[in-house]
C-alpha cells in the first residue's frame, strides 16, 4: 500500500496573514512574541546552567593547582659534598654540579689524567 503525501503549507483552516484583519493580526503576533520570549528565557536558564558548571569546575581546578603549590617544599638544595680535589691544590674542590671547572681543565690539559682520576677517595 503506498503511503500517502504529506500535505506542505498551511494546515486547512488556517489564514493567511494577508487575509487577516487587525484583531487577528495581534493575536498572531503575541502568540509568536509569547513563543519567542519563553524559549529565549529557556535558552538563558540552559547557558546559566552551562556556566553555573564551568565555573564549579574551574574553581575546583584552581583548588587544586593551588594546593599542589603549596604542597611543594620551598627553599634551596643544601650544599653539595665536594667530589673532586685539585691535585696541584688540595684545598680546591668541586661538587660535580654544573660546568667543568677551568683548574680541572687546566690540569689535564695535556696530560692522560681524566676526571675519575681527581675524585676524592671515600674513606
Amino acid at each position: 500500500m503506498a503511503k500517502k503525501a504529506k500535505r506542505r503549507g498551511r494546515p486547512p483552516g488556517a489564514k493567511s496573514p494577508d487575509k487577516m484583519d487587525i484583531g487577528q493580526l495581534r493575536q498572531h503576533i503575541e502568540k509568536l512574541q509569547g513563543m519567542l520570549s519563553k524559549k529565549v528565557s529557556d535558552q538563558r536558564a540552559y547557558l546559566e546552567e552551562k556556566l553555573s558548571e564551568l565555573g564549579d569546575f574551574a574553581s575546583a581546578k584552581v583548588a587544586r593547582v593551588t594546593r599542589a603549590l603549596r604542597s611543594r617544599k620551598k627553599g634551596t638544595r643544601r650544599k653539595a659534598a665536594p667530589k673532586y680535589r685539585s691535585r696541584k691544590d688540595p684545598k680546591v674542590v668541586w661538587s660535580g654540579r654544573g660546568v667543568t671547572p677551568v683548574w680541572m681543565r687546566d690540569e689535564m690539559k695535556g696530560t692522560k689524567l681524566k676526571k675519575d682520576d681527581f675524585l676524592i677517595a671515600k674513606s
